[in-house]
């Protein structure tokens, strides 16, 4: 045995160890481990996602995994299951999810079978095991699994404990994620309507809030009333974390989205940049994260006509998700889309096609037909098939686009941000197919029939095409948000 000369550790060989474990009696191994559990419990605590804690749990993380693998052998319920959970926040935070999701399976199983299906634990495992579902891309699972902790946690604590927010939060992310942004809303006014009330104005939780119903607000187009808890949110994470935390990457890079959406990219840019620097130092430069900002400062960079400086970012993020998550991934689509819309932009036509492609098909897969997603897609390959005289191929594509942003506008009641550029831009097909104004005309209304009069745009004809042309317009990119 001997100490480390400059670190609080010692070091004993792994034969040494195997022999005096077995050289223990039942009872006094059984006491020994008892004890090396308690003791790398209490040595764990904090919390595994904040890269703060990382410098104290990363040594620690194979005797985690040791004594678990023993703890859960012999039987021992607690603290097996609180090590076992914080060893996957740990691996989760570094986007090791194969390596996450049967701890958090096994966690879970342990905790229904020692507490009944109905106890506060047994929320906290359901809503682990859903998040790193919902990051895998496997939402229709993840669903039931959020609203039984949400239950659990209601019936556990009341309708106004911080729990309860925290299960609203996340049912609400998914619930945005699969387009159903009328249901998320009052999830999370509630969730952040809690928090206020029971941890003031200024924590980092009421900062996790404004910044998720900021995300849902600018995606119904409210951009107005997103930016100031954009704003608020990033205030109270650089002031609660420091300016160097990922948490406040999260902030920027939302911020800086918003920014670069309302044409004041000068101002956006050193945000992301930022953003960047802050999450390759915090997680290395091959995390999710990271391809997060690297995709949207590409595709600020692109927007500013520095398509050289975007293409290596686009690139590098692309083959970041694809080793992350798989190559069928809505983070991959993104991606792939929006390093096709630069291949487009710098005539490398038959280099985009099969991208644009591939990101429909990975989207429609994963979201289903109607997504506003898809319909990004729908139209860039639209416009790639209409800049290669494929007219007849690009109009289903766009009549489909303008069908899934009117559909949202009806549904949501907040006007879609590409709803008037989509429908300019396939009456604008029509007329180049050789459609008649009134053929072009009849077409759209039956499109728009389903929107009420405030929200009708009216139908561009040959000569009043919004500024730029219809179907002339930059490809539609994905910029990343973080949640």
């Amino acid at each position: 045995m001997t100490r480390d000369a400059d670190r609080p550790f010692f070091l004993v060989y792994r034969l040494v160890q195997d022999v005096t474990r077995r050289s223990l009696s039942g009872e006094a191994q059984l006491r020994s481990l008892v004890e090396a559990l308690q003791w790398i419990s209490d040595a764990s605590k904090g919390d595994a996602r904040d890269i703060r804690t990382w410098p104290r749990l990363e040594p620690l993380a194979p005797h985690m995994r040791e004594v678990v693998t023993y703890a859960d052998e012999h039987s021992i319920g607690q603290p097996t299951t609180n090590v076992m959970n914080q060893l996957a926040g740990l691996l989760y935070s570094k986007a090791l999810h194969d390596q996450t999701e049967p701890l958090l399976r096994r966690a879970l199983a342990i905790d229904e079978k020692s507490f009944g299906p109905e106890h506060p634990d047994v929320a906290t495992r359901l809503n682990n095991l859903a998040l790193l579902l919902r990051a895998t891309n496997r939402l229709a699972e993840a669903e039931p699994l959020y609203r039984r902790a949400l239950a659990i946690q209601e019936k556990s604590f009341g309708p106004d404990h911080p729990n309860v927010a925290t299960g609203l939060n996340n049912l609400a992310v998914l619930l945005r994620a699969t387009n159903r942004l009328a249901e998320a809303e009052p999830l999370y006014r509630r969730a952040l309507a809690i928090d206020e009330k029971n941890f003031g104005p200024d924590h980092p939780n009421v900062a996790i809030r404004l910044n998720n119903l900021a995300l849902l607000l600018r995606a119904t187009n409210r951009r107005v009333e997103a930016e100031p808890l954009y704003r608020r949110a990033l205030a109270i994470q650089d002031k609660s974390f420091g300016p160097d935390h990922p948490n406040v990457a999260t902030c920027l890079n939302n911020l800086a989205g918003l920014l670069q959406a309302t044409n004041r990219h000068a101002e956006a840019e050193p945000l992301i940049r930022r953003a960047l620097a802050i999450d390759e130092e915090s997680f290395g430069p091959d995390h999710p994260n990271v391809a997060n900002r690297l995709n949207n400062l590409a595709g600020l960079l692109q927007e500013t006509n520095r398509l050289a400086e975007a293409e290596p970012l686009m690139r590098r993020a692309l083959a970041i998700d694809e080793k992350s998550f798989g190559p069928d991934h809505p983070n991959v689509g993104t991606c792939l889309n929006n390093l096709a819309g630069l291949l487009r932009a710098t005539k490398r036509l038959g280099e985009a096609e099969p991208l644009y492609r591939r990101a429909l098909a990975i989207d429609e897969k994963s979201f289903g037909p109607d997504h506003p997603n898809v319909a990004i897609r729908l139209n860039n390959l639209a416009q790639l098939l209409r800049a290669t005289n494929r007219l007849a191929e690009a109009e289903p594509l766009m009549r489909r686009t303008v069908a899934i942003v009117v559909e949202f506008t009806r549904r949501t009641g907040y006007r879609h941000p590409n709803l008037d550029d989509a429908s300019a831009s396939y009456a604008s097909l029509l007329e180049d197919m050789g459609k008649s104004q009134a053929e072009i005309k009849a077409v759209c209304a039956e499109l728009m029939r389903l929107l009420s009069d405030r929200f009708a745009p009216a139908t561009p004809g040959k000569g009043d095409r919004p500024k730029g042309g219809g179907g002339r317009r930059r490809p539609r990119r994905n910029k990343r948000v973080a949640g």
